[in-house]
C-alpha cells in the first residue's frame, strides 16, 4: 500500500507539472507570434505612408515649379517691357498684361471728401489730384471749400446767393456734381470729367486696414462744441500713429474751442486745415504703397467700394496700381488755389485770384497742356 502510494503521488505530481508546463510555454508561443504580426503590419503601414508622402512632395514640387516658370516667364515680359522689378511682380500676379502696362494714360480726377449727418452732407476736402504713370509724377491742387464760384458779381450779389455758392454748398450731399464740375474747369481752365466722392468712413477704414499712419501732429487740437455731427477733436501736437478716429479728427479740426487755430505761418482755419490734409495724404500713399500693404490690396478695394461714389471703373484702376507701387509719394508737387478770405454781404467766402490759379495749374498739371495742344 505504501508503494503504490507514492507512485500514485508521483504520477500526480508529474501531470501536475506537465500541465503547469504547457499552460507557461503556450503564452510564450502566442505572444512571440503576435509580435511577428504586428511588426509585418507596422511595416507596411509606414512603407504605404512613405510612399504617399513622397508622391505629394513630388506633386507639390512639380505644381511649385510650373507654377514659378509661369510667374518667372511673365516676370520676365514684364521686366523686359520696361517697368520696375516690384512693378513687373505685381502686374504678372494681377494679370496685367505688359501692354497695358504701357498704355495706360494719366489720371486727372476731382476728389471731394464728405461728412455730415444722414442725407446733408458737405464737402470738407476738396482737392483735383493727377498721377502719370509714365513720367511717376503727382500732383495735388486743394480747392478751398469757402471759394465762392457764383456768376454774379460778389459785391452785388444777395446774401443767400453768396451762400449758395461757396463750392462746398453747390457740391450739396453729391447733387449737383456736374454743375461742381463746370464751375472748377471755368475757375482753373481744366478739362476735369472724372470725380472720386470719399465719405469719412472711408478714410477710417482704410487708415486702420494698413496698420495706421505716423504722422506729426502740427498744434494741440481740442474741439468738442459741435454737438450735431458728433465731432470730438482731442489730440496732442508731435509725431504718433494715426488710426482711422484719430485720422477723422486731425482732416475735419479747424479751431479750437477757445478759437485758437494753426499759426499764421502754417495757414488759419480752413487753410492750414488742407494744408495738414494735403501732408497726411502723403504720408498715407506712403504706408499704403508700402509692400506688405500690397496683400491688403482686396481689403483696400473693398473699402472703397463700399464707402466712394465714383463715375470711373475702380476695376480698371487694377492696372494702376502695378506702376503706382514704384512711385515715391515724396515728389507730389501740393498747392493751394491762390486767393483771399473776404466778408461779403456778411458771408465768409475765399476769393480765388482766376489768373493766379490758371497759372498755378499749368505748374502743376503739364500734361493737361499738352493735352490742350494737340
Amino acid at each position: 500500500m505504501g508503494v503504490k502510494q507514492l507512485r500514485s503521488d508521483k504520477k500526480t505530481k508529474d501531470k501536475v507539472k506537465a500541465k503547469h508546463s504547457k499552460v507557461e510555454e503556450k503564452p510564450k508561443k502566442v505572444e512571440k507570434n503576435k509580435k511577428v504580426v504586428k511588426t509585418k503590419k507596422t511595416r507596411k503601414k509606414a512603407s504605404a505612408t512613405i510612399i504617399t508622402k513622397r508622391i505629394v512632395v513630388t506633386i507639390l514640387c512639380m505644381l511649385l515649379i510650373a507654377s514659378g516658370a509661369y510667374i518667372g516667364y511673365g516676370f520676365y515680359n514684364r521686366k523686359q517691357s520696361g517697368i520696375g522689378a516690384s512693378s513687373a511682380l505685381l502686374a504678372t500676379l494681377l494679370g496685367d498684361s505688359p501692354e497695358t502696362i504701357k498704355n495706360l494714360q494719366p489720371i486727372q480726377v476731382l476728389i471731394m471728401g464728405i461728412s455730415g449727418v444722414d442725407d446733408y452732407k458737405l464737402a470738407d476736402t476738396i482737392m483735383v489730384a493727377s498721377y502719370n504713370p509714365k513720367t511717376q509724377e503727382a500732383s495735388i491742387m486743394s480747392i478751398p471749400r469757402d471759394t465762392y464760384v457764383g456768376k454774379k458779381d460778389r459785391k452785388t450779389a444777395t446774401q443767400n446767393y453768396i451762400a449758395s455758392y461757396k463750392i462746398n454748398t453747390v457740391f450739396r450731399s453729391g447733387t449737383r456734381i456736374p454743375d461742381a464740375l463746370d464751375r472748377i474747369n471755368d475757375l482753373t481752365g481744366l478739362n476735369l470729367e472724372n470725380y472720386v466722392i470719399i465719405d469719412t468712413k472711408a478714410l477710417i477704414k482704410l487708415v486702420d486696414a494698413i496698420g495706421g499712419v505716423t504722422f506729426n501732429v502740427p498744434i494741440d487740437m481740442y474741439y468738442t462744441e459741435d454737438t450735431d455731427q458728433n465731432l470730438y477733436i482731442d489730440l496732442k501736437a508731435g509725431e504718433q500713429l494715426i488710426d482711422g478716429a484719430k485720422a477723422e479728427q486731425l482732416l475735419r479740426f479747424r479751431h479750437n474751442n477757445d478759437g485758437s487755430t494753426y499759426p499764421t505761418s502754417y495757414g488759419q482755419q480752413d487753410l492750414g486745415r488742407m494744408r495738414t490734409q494735403r501732408e497726411f495724404i502723403i504720408a498715407t500713399l506712403k504706408q499704403t504703397l508700402k509692400i506688405q500693404n500690397i496683400f491688403n490690396l482686396k481689403q483696400i478695394i473693398d473699402i472703397m467700394n463700399e464707402n466712394v461714389t465714383t463715375n470711373m471703373d475702380l476695376t480698371e484702376l487694377k492696372s494702376y496700381v502695378s506702376v503706382a507701387v514704384e512711385f515715391n509719394p515724396d515728389n507730389i508737387k501740393t498747392d493751394m488755389v491762390p486767393g483771399t478770405t473776404e466778408m461779403c454781404n456778411g458771408v465768409s467766402i475765399y476769393v480765388a485770384n482766376k489768373k493766379k490759379t490758371q497759372e498755378l495749374v499749368k505748374e502743376l498739371f503739364p500734361e493737361t497742356e499738352m493735352e490742350n495742344e494737340n
